[in-house]
């Protein structure tokens, strides 16, 4: 991601994107990711944000690695023990077979829809054979900015599947939902685990 307004908000917002988002008690998306993980495993949390996933990984015993375009965001995220925060962008998933799972919660919808592709098949290289994919996005078309002024791309259920197929990774679950994002509205949300 390197659109300039969001990750201002975002630099802008830190404190109150981890206030928002801080759970104590991992959530069901994240414990089923973490179950499909083989133990002590490899990790990439792709923007991370204030690092909230990856402390509870890294408290499990596996190896994380959190990735953000932000420093404020990989400041927080660096505070949790065991975890390697670094800045970073979407075109900075480098390597091959190098994951045995990236978890890439809510961030991908911050990418220009016609870039989608391409960080998608990076993620696809970076994974290990089997690894775990998780991706959510919120349900939606076209692309648009919130009211805040961070950019969105919005997807369908049916494109977000093709999306994911058309590089290898084969869906395993999918949930939806709803919640109260930074903006303060309510969006609905899917969320597909894959692997390869």
């Amino acid at each position: 991601m390197t659109d300039t307004e969001t990750l201002k908000v975002y630099a802008q917002k830190a404190k109150d994107y981890a206030e928002l988002t801080t759970q104590n008690e991992i959530d069901d998306e994240l414990a089923a990711f973490m179950k499909a993980l083989p133990p002590q495993g490899d990790v990439l949390d792709l923007g991370c944000g204030p690092g909230q996933a990856a402390g509870h990984m890294a408290r499990a015993g596996y190896g994380v690695t959190a990735m953000d375009p932000v420093p404020e965001m990989v400041a927080m995220a660096d505070m949790n023990e065991g975890v390697t925060a670094q800045v970073g962008t979407f075109d900075d998933i480098k390597g091959y077979n190098t994951y045995d799972g990236i978890w890439a919660n809510f961030c991908l919808l911050h990418a220009p829809r016609a870039d989608v592709p391409r960080h998608l098949t990076a993620i696809a290289h970076a994974l290990r054979p089997g690894g775990i994919f998780h991706i959510g996005v919120k349900l939606g078309t076209g692309e648009k900015r919130d009211p805040i002024g961070r950019l969105y791309t919005y997807f369908t259920e049916p494109e977000l599947e093709g999306l994911l197929n058309e590089v290898g990774l084969t869906i395993t679950d999918r949930t939806f939902g709803s919640g109260i994002g930074l903006d303060g509205a309510m969006a609905d949300w899917i969320c597909l685990r894959a692997h390869g």
